[in-house]
């Protein structure tokens, strides 16, 4: 029964915990590291979800063993910025578009792109991931990270100008 509810509530999101770890970690083995940790959690305390939106409550134990296995694993002074081997995993140009130097300036903008998400400062990234990257309303981040839905906002519009001013667009 425990398990049917697991892979019914947790499974489905998956691929979103494994996106959000990879963003606060910094790289892929890592966040692989923090998902399973975060997928036991989920399985011990599956029988205490009572509803409601499965995808948030997995992304907040996400994003809670995240910290946690940082605060282990890495000294506050590290700051990754995600693997080169990602860029290998660039999805192909766009049709309009085959030559290898378009291919290039995609793999390029792409890394310039993840590094300017990075540099951001911990609770602009974190927003901004939440909700560009993964989708969840004002309302269910302002849940996972206790605050008001105004802050959530606020950091969402000052990370995006932060990013727009690193990338090179206007403030």
């Amino acid at each position: 029964m425990l398990a049917a509810r697991f892979a019914e509530v947790v499974l489905p999101h998956l691929s979103d915990a494994l996106s959000l770890a990879r963003w606060l970690t910094g790289n892929a083995s890592d966040a692989e590291d923090v998902v399973q940790e975060a997928c036991l959690k989920a399985h011990a305390g599956i029988a205490g979800f009572a509803g409601g939106n499965p995808r948030a409550w997995l992304l907040t134990i996400v994003r809670n063993a995240s910290y946690t296995w940082l605060a282990r694993n890495r000294p506050r002074g590290v700051v990754a910025v995600g693997d080169l081997a990602d860029l290998d995993d660039v999805s192909p140009p766009p049709d309009n578009s085959d030559s290898p130097e378009a291919a290039l300036i995609a793999k390029a903008n792409s890394a310039a792109i993840e590094a300017a998400i990075a540099r951001l400062p911990e609770a602009f990234r974190e927003t901004l991931v939440l909700r560009d990257i993964n989708g969840l309303s004002y309302r269910e981040i302002a849940a996972m990270l206790g605050v008001p839905q105004g802050t959530v906002m606020s950091r969402l519009a000052r990370a995006r100008g932060l990013l727009m001013t690193e990338l090179g667009g206007r403030p």
